[in-house]
């Protein structure tokens, strides 16, 4: 299976360990990354509140540039894929925009290939069942609970996502590595993303309230599938006990067996290693 890859910024920056992990994860299960040759920001946290024509033209752009190679867009960011798939469906809808774009952008609109986040390439049952095949090392006894977070399945007349208030596509994945799900109420709340140079405060509350709500629901370590939502929950929970919170890619990564697993959960601010060790799963 080969994608267009755009990768984001958050997963070569403070997302590192995401990046890194999903690389990995993918080649094991024989899908090809190919990265998007000259992509710029999607404009993802500010573009829209600036300059809304803007929040569209970049992300278009993308677009543009995948168009080449008629794949798939697949990102693992919510927000990018958010803004690109927005971007995507108004080049499909809008025939004087979608014109306007490609006398710009110079290219020829063709409307091969979609718009995808990285969970739901993943948990396609082709590719469920390829992931279930490469487990070798069970996250049996692990508590996880599934945190999408506001923006990855909504809205849900864009993203087309099974259940926009309990999507369970990363409960299922939890389920093939071998994890016990553990349902909660907070698997969409907001954590405050990018409001955390604004308002801190405001982040700091909500990250905490998931945190607790995790902890109070009886999991071990709530996983992620946003860079943003991953170091909220990882840098400012309040609560005196704290649950780890790392990415879906890393979980997987750590039950294919991946030496380099280990380079990746010892990089978050609260160490997941720990209860990884008291389940057996950590020498």
């Amino acid at each position: 299976m080969k994608v267009s890859y755009f990768s984001g910024f958050t997963a070569e920056t403070t997302a590192l360990e995401y990046g890194l992990s999903t690389a990995a994860v993918c080649k094991v299960l024989g899908i090809e990354l190919v990265e998007i040759e000259d992509w710029n920001c999607c404009g993802a946290s500010s573009a829209h509140s600036l300059d809304h024509e803007l929040s569209y033209v970049l992300p278009a752009r993308n677009v543009a540039l995948a168009q080449e190679g008629g794949l798939d867009i697949v990102t693992s960011c919510p927000a990018c894929y958010q803004h690109t798939l927005t971007a995507d469906l108004r080049l499909r809808e809008d025939e004087t925009w979608r014109k306007e774009m490609e006398e710009t952008l110079d290219f020829s609109y063709t409307g091969e290939g979609r718009t995808r986040h990285l969970l739901e390439i993943i948990t396609e049952p082709e590719i469920l069942e390829t992931v279930r095949q490469r487990v070798t090392r069970p996250l049996t006894g692990l508590k996880v609970s599934s945190y999408y977070g506001c923006v990855l399945v909504r809205p849900p007349a864009i993203t087309g996502w099974d259940d926009p208030e309990h999507p369970m596509r990363m409960d299922k994945l939890m389920e093939v590595l071998g994890a016990e799900v553990v349902d909660w109420s907070y698997k969409v709340d907001c954590c405050g993303a990018s409001m955390a140079l604004s308002r801190a405060d405001i982040v700091l509350k909500l990250s905490s309230r998931i945190g607790e709500g995790a902890i109070e629901a009886g999991a071990d370590i709530v996983t992620c599938a946003c860079g943003i939502c991953q170091i909220n929950l990882d840098t400012r929970q309040t609560a005196e006990k704290k649950v780890p919170a790392v990415y879906f890619t890393e979980l997987m990564g750590l039950a294919f067996g991946l030496p380099e697993a280990g380079k990746w959960l010892g990089k978050h601010a609260i160490d997941p290693r720990p209860v990884l060790r008291e389940r057996g799963l950590w020498a």
